[in-house]
């Protein structure tokens, strides 16, 4: 296979993931490797303000947890049990004393993160609906860090597919009978206005 095929496989592997395997640990080193490669990503003026708390501890995970919603179309689920929960997070902070605007970095930081993860076997899930006020205050996050994303991480357990957005034009995401999340995605002539 080519590289760009494989990377292509990679990408589309690249699902949100929600329930992962909670006996499998993942340790502070692996999540250091993962925002190691964060250092090569670009950076709006090259400021690279993103800080990051990073967290493999059960009891530093339980309060990350506490302060995130989960699958907001999944009305009837209220996020993982407490043996599909992730077992490792890192936290992007945007750090007001190096810049006060943080552009895209922070989403470019995360996807590439996101694949490091999938490249390692490992999953994830990228969050922005987080409870920042208390996030701060159990993390001690300082008033100069803006928590920017919330990446969640650790050996999936679920099982995700890609989906053509129907007739309907419905983009929800939703798990079928068997618990297969599927994530739909609109078609390709869709999204190129022109091609010259």
């Amino acid at each position: 296979m080519d590289k760009f095929k494989e990377f292509k496989e990679l990408v589309k592997s690249n699902r949100s993931c929600r329930r992962f395997d909670n006996t499998f640990a993942l340790d502070t080193q692996t999540l250091t490797e993962l925002v190691e490669l964060s250092r090569y990503t670009a950076s709006g003026a090259n400021n690279q303000p993103l800080k990051y708390i990073i967290s493999s501890s059960r009891e530093q995970n339980d309060q990350i947890f506490s302060c995130l919603t989960w699958a907001a179309y999944l009305k009837d689920w209220k996020g993982p049990e407490p043996g599909e929960q992730p077992t490792g997070y890192i936290v992007i902070l945007g750090d007001t004393t190096i810049a006060n605007n943080f552009w895209c970095d922070h989403g470019i930081a995360a996807q590439t993160l996101l694949l490091g993860a999938r490249a390692r076997g490992l999953a994830g899930c990228m969050f922005a609906a987080i409870n920042i006020k208390k996030l701060k205050e159990l993390l001690g996050i300082g008033d100069h860090l803006a928590v920017m994303l919330v990446i969640a991480l650790g050996k999936p357990v679920e099982e995700a597919c890609i989906d053509d957005v129907g007739d309907d034009g419905d983009i929800r995401y939703f798990r079928d009978e068997n618990q297969v999340h599927h994530v739909p995605k609109r078609k390709l002539e869709d999204l190129i206005l022109n091609a010259l």
